[in-house]
């Protein structure tokens, strides 16, 4: 394998949305980040996912969200809990929402082939950031599945919100992920 690759594929960890910080992408690097993207395998060409990136100005409305999704699952929640709801929102300065698509008009492509390819989608982007010496990291979480939080991004009914992705400058580093040995997850049949 190129020593290019190898060191992308291998070098890029999870960072956790908290230890990300300014700066965070300029606008011609968010592109190429978003851009990577494409090159995901999409059988029929149906780009079967998107991405929407939270605004500095609608990031309080998600925080509120997340504070009111966590009411609803708790309600003896607690104001220091709430409000750590809240900054969920603001961590990071590239914030984006991936969402499956799984409209299909002639149902030719199956639930589970378009969630490969927004893994795929991810990943790009994932590496393409970590190439540009930005960290990133992958967040979920309960909220997503509420029907506020659909309401808040106007999810159709083909849609799921996945999983955030959070891009900036690490600003905490720890130690590096021990890999799994290949034995593991390969075998041969």
């Amino acid at each position: 394998m190129d020593e290019f690759a190898e060191k992308l594929i291998h070098g890029r960890v999870h960072v956790s949305p908290k230890r990300l910080g300014n700066p965070g992408p300029s606008d011609s690097q968010k592109n190429q980040i978003l851009l990577a993207a494409n090159a995901a395998p999409d059988h029929g060409r149906m780009v079967p996912w998107r991405f929407i990136e939270i605004s500095e100005t609608s990031r309080k409305s998600l925080g509120e969200v997340f504070a009111q999704c966590l009411l609803e699952r708790d309600q003896s929640a607690s104001p220091i809990q709430l409000q750590e709801a809240r900054e969920k929102a603001l961590r990071g300065p590239l914030l984006l929402l991936a969402i499956a698509n799984y409209v299909d008009d002639a149902n030719e492509i199956s639930k589970e082939e378009k969630l490969v390819s927004l893994g795929c989608a991810i990943q790009n982007i994932l590496l393409s950031a970590y190439a540009l010496g930005f960290g990133s990291g992958l967040s979920s979480g309960k909220a997503l599945q509420s029907p506020r939080f659909r309401s808040l991004f106007h999810l159709t009914d083909h849609e799921d919100p996945i999983c955030f992705i959070t891009i900036g400058t690490v600003t905490q580093k720890k130690p590096g992920r021990v890999r799994p040995d290949l034995s593991v997850y390969h075998s041969v049949f």
